[in-house]
């Protein structure tokens, strides 16, 4: 890696964080620049706008994710076992990986009634993880895990619902019980839909 693609590292590393505790819209060059030692003007050398940035650590979040989460549970076996560990990792990284919690998270809150490439990469990231989880799901019932009648939409959604319950619980409302609680609450979803 060269100094020009270590020093975008060492930016976005930041950046996430940032992101992670101020949001997306918290996310200034200013703030960014005082934080790295840089000036603005070296910042903007790497990143042609606030947009920009933006999108790429919306894209940093989501090659974290796929790091902290996906790939892990990808090793568990097809079926229940690698929906857990999704399940499992995810809400890890919703408390874990960032001081702040889920960028996407906070994202979702900023952009989810505007227009633009930034609101876009959310949307794209968001829907991205969803898939792997539905095709994790699918798998599931394929495997003669979970029922063959059961919706892999409706339980992905039901899963999606939990994991984001246990977001606000555990990083807004400050909740002890936060993670005994959705992993039950999950532990209830599979049970329902049990082959």
């Amino acid at each position: 890696m060269g100094r020009g693609a270590e020093t975008r590292a060492t930016i976005l590393d930041e950046a996430l964080e940032l992101t992670s505790q101020l949001g997306l819209e918290g996310l200034s060059i200013g703030v960014l620049a005082k934080r790295t030692g840089m000036s603005k003007s070296g910042l903007y050398a790497h990143f042609e706008s606030k947009e920009g940035l933006q999108c790429d650590v919306l894209q940093e979040a989501a090659d974290r994710w796929a790091e902290l989460v996906l790939r892990p549970a990808l090793k568990e076996p097809r079926g229940l076992p690698r929906v857990r560990a999704i399940f499992e990792r995810w809400m890890a990284w919703d408390t874990e990986a960032f001081g702040g919690g889920c960028p996407f998270m906070a994202a979702a809150t900023d952009f989810d009634d505007r227009e633009g490439p930034v609101r876009d990469a959310v949307v794209r990231h968001v829907r991205d993880a969803l898939a792997t989880l539905s095709r994790a799901v699918q798998l599931a019932v394929d495997e003669g895990h979970l029922r063959a009648d059961a919706s892999v939409e409706q339980v992905t959604f039901e899963i999606w619902g939990t994991l984001t319950g246990f977001q606000q619980y555990s990083r807004l409302l400050a909740h002890d019980g936060a993670r005994d609680r959705a992993q039950r609450a999950f532990d209830a979803l599979v049970d329902r839909y049990r082959a």
